[in-house]
């Protein structure tokens, strides 16, 4: 039996944690191995004030052993911007279309710099400000819309944290149910809130 491949998620300073907490339960569920790589073992500091120490640094990262790569968002995305180390890392992937890359909110700003976006329509949540500002973003390929996936690229805004879940979940063939974690439903009605245990 081949061993399945992990998913690896990138952290860095003020990443935003709700952006990649259900895609991280959807691995849960299809008992998938996550590491957290970031550029340096200390504790990265969350948007939402959490504190986090990750797996590996990047330099640990074997392609190999990988088969999606996940990035959330971040608070401050031009601190990240200016450091080559991670810009470095995600330029091994520009070109590959082996393994399942997912970037949400204002990540892809990262791909794009790193020349993984070359070619590929995508979204992200920028303000046009700073897509006038910096000279990598090439606006034809800009979709205005909650999530594009361009062969093994998804992208999302923020507030599709859930629908770029699921559409991660669907590319590496899970049975994930389009209305999973889709949260109230109205007119409230007791059998939705009554459970039983699954044997199974």
């Amino acid at each position: 039996m081949t061993e399945q491949k992990k998913a690896a998620i990138l952290i860095y300073p003020d990443f935003s944690n709700y952006e990649i907490s259900i895609v991280s339960a959807i691995f849960k569920i299809f008992d998938k191995e996550i590491v957290v790589f970031s550029a340096e073992k200390n504790a990265v500091n969350s948007e939402e004030g959490f504190h986090f120490i990750p797996d590996k640094t990047l330099t640990e990262f074997d392609i190999n052993d990988y088969d999606c790569l996940i990035l959330p968002g971040m608070w401050c995305f031009p601190d990240v911007l200016c450091d080559d180390r991670y810009l470095n890392f995600l330029k091994q992937f520009k070109g590959n279309k082996d393994i399942l890359i997912g970037s949400i909110s204002s990540s892809p700003i990262l791909l794009a710099k790193a020349g993984v976006l070359e070619g590929k329509r995508y979204c992200a949540g920028l303000y046009e400000e700073d897509i006038d500002t910096y000279d990598f973003i090439n606006r034809d390929y800009v979709v205005k819309t909650p999530l594009v996936t361009d062969g093994n690229i998804i992208t999302a805004v923020g507030k599709a944290y859930r629908e770029f879940a699921i559409e991660v979940g669907h590319k590496l063939n899970y049975d994930c149910d389009d209305e999973w974690f889709t949260g109230i439903k109205k007119p409230i009605r007791a059998e939705d809130y009554t459970f039983f245990r699954n044997e199974e």
